[in-house]
């Protein structure tokens, strides 16, 4: 009875705890419900996305992958683990663990059999009504700084585009706010276009 006790310790996260989780923990945990980690703090995710949100990661996803087809990038979509190390790269040290709704790969050693250990090059998060603290403050912060050289944030609810571009000084600075019709390009993808128009047609 003890020794089944103490098993359902490791693989139960006290969603209570006020210590500090890390990767290893993570990984010994059995919960069906999805968990990302944030500096050792468990944050549930949210319940199944939106058909719009679905909707809007398979358009933006269609787009990346062919263009990436002749490139050396790899494009991930979630459930994929990204890990974000601070010191360690030992699975007791890491204590941020996310998994972006896309992401793109470009140096490929970063990935191993369990997803990605470091930052990736880009991260895209579609808003949703549930999560939008977490994307706007929590996952900045933790992309910032790690070195994500641009974030995307997608809203299906406002139909906007936002893109934060790493500066030199390793600080976001935002892009204009961009609406359906427009197109984006950026430097870390040359030639690469995202028409916003086919990503916000059709919702529902």
């Amino acid at each position: 009875m003890q020794n089944e006790f103490q098993e359902n310790i490791v693989n139960e996260p006290d969603f209570a705890y006020e210590g500090k989780y890390s990767y290893a923990d993570y990984l010994r945990w059995t919960i069906e419900e999805r968990v990302e980690l944030i500096k050792g703090k468990i944050f549930k995710m949210s319940p199944a996305p939106s058909c719009n949100h679905q909707q809007i990661v398979s358009t933006v996803l269609s787009t990346i992958y062919h263009y990436l087809k002749t490139k050396d990038s790899k494009v991930f979509t979630a459930p994929f683990d990204v890990r974000f190390p601070k010191k360690s790269k030992k699975d007791d040290e890491v204590f941020t663990v996310l998994q972006p709704d896309i992401c793109i790969v470009c140096d490929l050693s970063k990935l191993d059999q369990r997803g990605c250990i470091g930052a990736p090059d880009l991260v895209v998060e579609i808003l949703s009504a549930a999560n939008n603290k977490k994307e706007l403050k929590n996952k900045y912060e933790v992309y910032e700084e790690s070195g994500v050289k641009e974030y995307w944030v997608i809203s299906p609810q406002n139909q906007t585009f936002l893109a934060y571009k790493l500066s030199e000084a390793g600080k976001f600075i935002p892009t204009r706010l961009f609406v359906e019709g427009d197109i984006y390009c950026t430097e870390l993808l040359p030639g690469f276009e995202l028409n916003l128009e086919e990503v916000f047609s059709n919702l529902l």
